[in-house]
């Protein structure tokens, strides 16, 4: 399969199942689909990444070896889905020790931005979590920065996923 063929194919739901079970049994194709996913400007590119990500779901080993290549496309990625999608497999997966910093600061600047939607922050709010799991004395002031958020943005979303991630941290902190 060729970049362009999958963009061929992306270019209709339809085909959405046919891409992704062509890709299942062929994990050759995948690192086509990373290119397009990660690196194409074409506009249906975030649906190569939607179907990376629904990859991920059944063969995660099929993906994460490109979570290097997508926390640096976050450098410069405009679309908004695109960055959902990436922000969201980064978020399920170990944050790697080389790139805690610079997520620290973009998640950051995500989560607290309200010109960004609000699943992509969401998904900062996980990495940002994530992160704490391996430098937990950034756990008090996450917990204060969730809080702040909860309070002066309260939309659903931030308000779910911020309730559960205060639990832990709430729990966590008092441990220590």
């Amino acid at each position: 399969m060729t970049e362009n063929d999958l963009l061929k194919v992306i270019e209709s739901w339809q085909n959405f199942q046919f891409a992704l079970q062509q890709i299942e049994q062929n994990p050759e194709y995948v690192p086509v689909l990373m290119k397009v996913a990660i690196h194409s400007s074409n506009p249906n590119s975030w649906r190569a990444l939607y179907l990376a990500d629904k990859l991920h779901d059944s063969r995660p080993q099929e993906i994460i070896p490109y979570l290097p290549e997508m926390i640096a496309q976050l450098k410069t990625e405009k679309h908004h889905g695109k960055k959902r999608h990436l922000l969201k497999l980064i978020s399920q997966n170990r944050v790697l020790p080389n790139t805690s910093g610079f997520l620290m600061d973009y998640c950051l600047d995500t989560f607290t931005s309200d010109k960004e939607p609000i699943a992509n922050r969401v998904h900062a709010m996980q990495i940002l979590y994530n992160i704490s799991e391996t430098e937990p004395e950034l756990k008090p002031e996450l917990l204060e920065i969730i809080l702040q958020e909860m309070e002066f943005h309260p939309t659903p979303g931030i308000v779910s996923r911020g309730k559960k991630l205060v639990q832990k941290l709430q729990k966590q902190i008092r441990a220590r």
